[in-house]
């Protein structure tokens, strides 16, 4: 673990499944390691896309945040302190205006601003500004790195505090171990068979309370077993789409 940005480097561990996110810690990674500033960019994209995924991972899909009167990220293009502010406010870190913690988190704020101007000065990474950029002191880019990785560690820890909702989460099923061995001790099956191609499994979670359960096999394995879903669909993927079966018609 680096210790220059050790919760930079636990919310992308913790996030493996988020492609953009991984993408942008590699060159965090690879551009600090040769000494550029596009480390300082990498930084702030990093520190973007976690309140980005708190705030999709969080949200209420009957209230969503950004249709909300106050919500500070209705515009087209929300800045760094918008999506920092939507993700505490999601997080629930926050009362009401007198809470003692605002201050707290307006210098969590004025960090996201100055690590912005940090990179507005640096040159960016992925925005395609062009020209010349003087290139930023060594101490300039580790505090830089240091203010994204003090926001990160912030939400992170905030975030692991919060009871996920496991119905609409896009955290995998590891997260929820504990529940999980309960469901397993105390949930079991009620039969199981084939049908017409397709799955039908019984769970009874009561005496008297069964529930059914349909699934394909493309479900199962893209569901369960995603290595031998990718191995189904590499050896299924030349073959054409079966014909649908005619209804009979009664004479």
């Amino acid at each position: 673990m680096s210790d220059l940005y050790p919760n930079i480097e636990a919310f992308c561990r913790h996030w493996s499944n988020a492609a953009m996110l991984q993408h942008t810690y590699e060159a965090l990674e690879r551009e600090f390691n040769a000494g550029n500033d596009g480390c300082i960019d990498a930084a702030k994209c990093i520190l973007e896309c976690a309140c980005k995924t708190l705030v999709e991972e969080l949200d209420d899909p009957i209230n969503p945040i950004r249709e909300r009167p106050d919500s500070p990220i209705k515009s087209d293009n929300p800045s760094l302190g918008n999506w920092l502010t939507a993700a505490i406010r999601l997080l629930n870190l926050v009362d009401d205006r007198t809470d003692p913690l605002n201050k707290v988190i307006s210098q969590y704020n004025t960090l996201t601003v100055e690590l912005g101007n940090f990179r507005k000065k640096a040159g960016p990474l992925s925005h395609g500004k062009l020209g010349f950029v003087n290139r930023l002191s060594e101490h300039h880019r580790r505090m830089a790195i240091i203010a994204a990785d003090t926001v990160i560690g912030f939400l992170h820890d905030a975030y692991l505090d919060q009871q996920t909702d496991p119905v609409r989460t896009f955290e995998p099923y590891e997260r929820f171990g504990v529940f999980n061995e309960k469901i397993d001790a105390y949930i079991g099956f009620a039969g199981a068979r084939i049908e017409d191609g397709r799955l039908i499994v019984g769970i009874e979670l009561e005496e008297f309370d069964t529930r059914r359960i349909d699934v394909s096999v493309s479900q199962l394995l893209f569901g369960v077993e995603r290595q031998t879903y990718k191995e189904a669909l590499r050896r299924t993927a030349a073959l054409p789409l079966p014909e649908p079966e005619e209804e009979a018609v009664d004479d």
